[in-house]
């Protein structure tokens, strides 16, 4: 019986602990969820808190400093303060400045010519004073009744000296007139005269032809000398120019008889491409590779813009031809295929004025995703187009790697100023067909062209502007 009470006491003991140690953890549990709440709450008040101060839209701090900056139209507290301290003729500015320099103000009554006091008349009668002093002085000076005057002094010593400066200033105009006279040889005039004839001797014979010596003679024959040679090299010049215009002209003929000038051209667009480059973009000649497309080599130059641009990556496809069996229709189709050839979003084809279509065809104009522009590499006048088309190309590259518009920039702008350019790029054409075939107003026509051209290349810049927005965007 003694054992089972002790037994009964131990495993009560140990029932105890367990509900102590269950009602500990539970203790615990209870605590955190609690800590937990509060650090939510208190996480919440702080949020709502700052979120009533520092909200763009509504908070506090905000709204005071819109109210002190104001917005838009509407004036803010700072600028009606100060408005209010220099605006108009009552503001405490424009008090302090008329008691300090206005009309009535100590300085402007020192400054008035008409007053008694003021520091014109001062100036005026201090200086009366002192002239009337000193002409009373020089006076003095210039008297005879003065026994000490300069001029009384100047007198004396005349008086006292009259004959010895007599006599001696007669001697030397006497020794003067010698030197002057002819009549003696050794007379400083004589020996003027012989030299002066000398002289003249000389220079006659050094500018005289008759003497093989002389200066005029040796620079006529250098001159000679001179001439022949420049006449030879002249002569020589001429014939080097008329030669290689010749070589010139008949390797240009050929090529236009030949297969090559398509290559010639393509060269030409290729080299103008890439000498207008933006930079980071990168262009690679592509005309004699296979792209996309199985044996398919269309697309002449893939330009792949930069990193740092809105599109990077993005390609443009170049296609050029200088062939008169290209209709506009057939240039699509094949800048459409070069696109695919050549996994490029945008394709640029160009026209030679050469052998570009005459019916239907404007300089620079955009067909969806491609541009034709009509280019001639011996005519500045076309620069233009290429250089257009080529702003258009990235613009279109931007716009359709960016979704059209999703970064909120103005896609009709751009638009818009495409648009222009491809009115401006029209004008130009037909302003510089006239001027070509109309002799008379040409000034005037030349003058519109020139102002055509100008709006041309001011939308090429806004086309920059908007592209340089998407990529700050970006």
């Amino acid at each position: 019986m003694k054992v089972g009470v002790i037994a009964f006491r131990q495993a009560q003991g140990q029932v105890d602990s367990y509900q102590i140690r269950d009602a500990g953890e539970q203790v615990i549990r209870d605590l955190t969820d609690a800590l937990e709440r509060h650090r939510r709450d208190t996480a919440q008040q702080i949020g709502d808190c700052i979120k009533q101060y520092f909200d763009p839209k509504s908070g506090l701090f905000t709204q005071r400093v819109r109210s002190l900056v104001g917005q838009g139209s509407e004036a803010g507290e700072l600028e009606r303060l100060i408005r209010s301290q220099v605006e108009g003729d009552g503001s405490l500015m424009a008090r302090t400045l008329a008691a300090h320099v206005g009309d009535q103000s100590p300085l402007m009554r020192v400054l008035d010519p008409q007053s008694n006091g003021g520091l014109i008349a001062l100036l005026t009668q201090a200086t009366e004073t002192t002239l009337a002093e000193q002409r009373e002085r020089i006076l003095r000076e210039f008297s005879l009744d003065n026994g000490d005057s300069a001029l009384a002094r100047l007198v004396s010593e005349l008086q006292r000296n009259h004959g010895d400066v007599g006599k001696a200033l007669e001697d030397r105009i006497g020794s003067v007139i010698g030197e002057f006279s002819l009549d003696r040889h050794d007379s400083a005039l004589s020996l003027l005269v012989g030299r002066v004839e000398s002289a003249h001797r000389q220079i006659s014979n050094e500018f005289s032809l008759d003497s093989e010596g002389s200066a005029l003679a040796r620079m006529k024959r250098e001159l000679l000398d001179v001439i022949d040679g420049q006449q030879k090299a002249n002569a020589e010049f001429q014939m080097e120019v008329l030669r290689s215009l010749t070589a010139m002209t008949a390797r240009k003929e050929e090529a236009q008889r030949s297969t090559r000038h398509g290559l010639v051209f393509e060269d030409a667009v290729a080299g103008f491409v890439s000498a207008r480059l933006a930079e980071g973009d990168v262009a690679d000649r592509t005309g004699n590779t296979t792209g996309k497309i199985r044996n398919s080599k269309k697309g002449d130059m893939v330009i792949q813009l930069g990193p740092e641009t809105a599109a990077p990556g993005a390609r443009i496809v170049v296609e050029a031809k200088e062939d008169q069996s290209y209709t506009l229709q057939k240039a699509l189709a094949e800048i459409a295929e070069a696109r695919k050839n050549r996994s490029a979003g945008v394709g640029v084809f160009v026209f030679s004025q050469r052998t570009a279509p005459q019916d239907g065809l404007e300089p620079l104009a955009r067909y969806g995703d491609d541009v034709v522009v009509v280019w001639d590499a011996e005519d500045p006048t076309t620069y233009a187009y290429l250089v257009a088309a080529l702003s258009v190309a990235r613009a279109l590259s931007v716009q359709g790697a960016q979704g059209g518009g999703t970064l909120g920039v103005d896609v009709d702008g751009l638009e818009k100023a495409i648009r222009e350019v491809e009115r401006q790029a029209g004008g130009l054409d037909d302003i510089t067909k006239s001027a070509q075939a109309i002799d008379s107003h040409v000034s005037k026509i030349l003058d519109k062209a020139r102002i055509v051209r100008n709006g041309l290349e001011r939308q090429t810049g806004v086309l920059d502007e908007k592209v340089v927005a998407l990529r700050t965007e970006a």
